[in-house]
């Protein structure tokens, strides 16, 4: 199997502000070129997704002035997968007084993500934390308050400060309700046009900018063509090839993907994040896992028997014969390490055979400490829903029993390469959010994904597209009569009738489980160069077998559930297929990208600055095709790469 070498391009071409790292967005911000008022009126975005970063994105274009259409798959904006989120959102605000700072907040995100995320990008993020809070608050989001009025905070993994927002376990729920009054508040005044229940299904490029989609309206099944004068992929990330995961049913690449066809590039599409606590598996009728916020390691403790095969329930363990492994092997962090370490650590112990009954992959996480310590009331009052979440599913107490959780699949750190602007190689085109994979690097520290979803939408892509759009107020948006998008539609419908025309006798779920199988076990928590070229072949069949055997029933004009799934477990197929060939060409173990040929001694990763140091971006080769890799190399001006240490 042949891989393309590294190249240098312009395509990667990052446009970073020159000057020092904490001047850059001030300078950029005061450099930029504007839209003025009237000619915004002329101007027309595209904004795919509704979540935090797409629906802050869309009310803030919105409230500049600028005519928005949103397009959602769901029923309602509020259905987006934000609402999800449950621990918390980071800001530099130090309300703790505890030694806070715009640089620490800076400084931890990059060493989280094993120093391979972009210094600029993350400085601007940590910069514009503290805003988001101010917003947040200003729209009525109910954070938790400490007795005397303040802002509550907590901490989560990675860090020795407490700067976590928080609203109960709901924080995702309850900032976007927020964002969803202020997109509701542009679709009252007409600035934006909300589209309920429509799939995008490509993007249109005229003449090398994008200038629209082609939209599928998933109630009545028609294809709709819409064009604009720039278009912002918000649509989410991409956890759902591995099937199993804590993502939402619905979601999908497929926005992201069909960029990527069209030329925009992917960057680091292997770096997918394993969260440590999560309700293990329970059979192979799941549809998706049930994530345990990590804001519960402030104050659960993780262990498992001492001794392996040691079945008896936990109350009947004694303390003398319980492994706290995370306090034993992190000290200085203990159980509140990154979530790469914690879930490597949690997957050691099991594969070592300290693992719980009944299957052997599974860890405690106690609170009989907290409750001793603080009283039933003040935990109850902390992560009272999360419990109750936890009880329904498991039919166990945790206020009594401790819970049980494993790693699972939860977020991308990978996603369309995108320069300073936060636009991709394609002009007109930018990603926000989880769709880009700019911010994080090779590890997301917990509650930074609300963070830069709000950053991205309220306070940079609201300044950075003035770039571009400054030089459109001259320039008429494209008919959808023009050629482009005559041809985007009829791929568009090709693919579809091919899809319906299979008639075979496998359903779509058989196929995406079968690929969920092979990432898991071969692109997973743990990856060899042996397991990734058999991942690669493996995955190659399953395709192949796909577009023989799979059976999509009903047609394409109505309400087709079915036929949905289909195209986004073909996009899935593709994408698995570059996730395997993105870890087999980084030959080093960085964040939760973990090569078992590159382990320290004792058992951490290992990276290989000198050759690493880089994003990968990979361009589209064609159908069948091998991929096109360009690299753009991350420079240090301010925290020098060392060995992360959480001990």
């Amino acid at each position: 199997m042949a891989f393309p070498t590294a190249v240098n391009s312009q395509v990667t071409d990052a446009r970073i502000p020159e000057g020092p790292l904490d001047e850059k967005w001030v300078s950029y911000k005061s450099k930029v070129k504007l839209v003025s008022p009237a000619n915004k009126r002329r101007i027309d975005i595209i904004v795919v997704g509704t979540g935090l970063a797409g629906a802050s994105a869309a009310a803030t274009l919105g409230e500049l002035g600028y005519n928005v259409k949103t397009f959602c798959f769901q029923d309602s904006p509020r259905r987006a997968h934000s609402i999800a989120a449950q621990g918390g959102i980071n800001a530099a605000k130090n309300y703790q007084n505890d030694g806070d700072s715009v640089y620490r907040l800076f400084y931890d995100t990059i060493k989280g993500g094993d120093y391979r995320s972009r210094e600029a990008n993350v400085h601007r993020l940590a910069e514009v934390s503290a805003n988001i809070i101010d917003q947040c608050v200003a729209q009525g989001v109910p954070f938790a308050r400490e007795y005397g009025g303040l802002l509550s905070n907590r901490s989560f993994g990675g860090v020795q400060v407490s700067r976590t927002f928080y609203a109960r376990g709901q924080t995702g729920q309850q900032l976007l309700l927020g964002a969803y009054g202020a997109l509701s508040r542009q679709i009252a005044a007409g600035t934006v046009k909300m589209y309920n229940r429509h799939e995008m299904m490509d993007v249109v490029i005229v003449d090398g900018i994008a200038r629209g989609i082609i939209a599928r309206n998933l109630v009545t099944g028609e294809i709709e063509r819409h064009s604009a004068h720039a278009v912002v992929l918000a649509s989410g990330g991409y956890g759902n090839v591995f099937f199993l995961s804590t993502n939402a049913m619905g979601s999908n690449v497929s926005a992201t993907w069909k960029a990527h066809r069209r030329g925009a590039l992917f960057g680091n599409p292997c770096y997918v994040q394993v969260h440590p606590t999560c309700i293990p598996v329970s059979g192979d009728y799941q549809s998706k896992l049930t994530l345990m916020s990590e804001s519960l390691r402030n104050d659960g403790r993780v262990w498992v028997p001492a001794k392996k095969g040691d079945n008896r329930p936990a109350s009947q363990i004694p303390e003398n014969e319980r492994d706290y492994y995370l306090e034993r092997i992190y000290p200085a962090f203990g159980n509140l390490v990154p979530r790469d370490v914690a879930a490597r650590a949690a997957k050691y112990r099991c594969d070592e055979g300290y693992g719980l009954a009944p299957s052997g992959y599974a860890v405690y996480l106690d609170f009989d400490d907290a409750i001793k310590r603080l009283g039933k009331d003040v935990v109850e009052a902390r992560y009272g829903n999360l419990f109750e979440m936890y009880e329904k599913i498991t039919g166990e107490n945790p206020y009594v029993t401790p819970m049980k959780i494993y790693p699972a699949i939860h977020y991308t750190m990978g996603g369309l390469w995108v320069d300073y602007e936060l636009q991709t190689n394609i002009k007109g085109l930018y990603a926000v959010g989880e769709a880009n994979f700019s911010d994080h690097g090779a590890n997301r520290l917990g509650a930074s994904a609300l963070m830069q979803g709000l950053a991205d939408g309220y306070f940079v892509l609201p300044y950075t597209m003035g770039t571009f759009l400054s030089s459109q107020i001259r320039t008429t948006k494209p008919s959808t009569d023009d050629p482009a998008f005559v041809e985007a539609e009829k791929q568009v419908k090709d693919r579809i009738n091919q899809l319906l025309n299979i008639k075979g006798t496998k359903s779509v779920d058989h196929f995406h489980k079968a690929l969920g199988h092979v990432m898991w076990d071969k692109v997973g928590l743990s990856r060899s160069e042996a397991g990734l070229k058999e991942a690669i072949a493996e995955i190659q069949a399953i395709r192949a077998e796909f577009w023989k055997d799979v059976r999509v029933p009903g047609s394409a004009n109505e309400f087709n559930p079915e036929l949905e799934k289909a195209g986004r477990v073909a996009d899935f197929l593709e994408l698995g297929e570059l996730m395997a060939k993105d870890a087999l060409t980084r030959n080093e173990s960085c964040g939760g990208h973990f090569r078992e040929e590159f382990q320290t001694e004792d058992g951490e990763a290992r990276r290989v600055d000198e050759e690493f140091q880089k994003v990968f971006a990979w361009e589209y080769g064609g159908e069948n095709q091998d991929p096109i890799l360009h690299a753009e190399d991350l420079k240090f001006e301010v925290v020098t790469p060392t060995t992360r240490s959480y001990k």
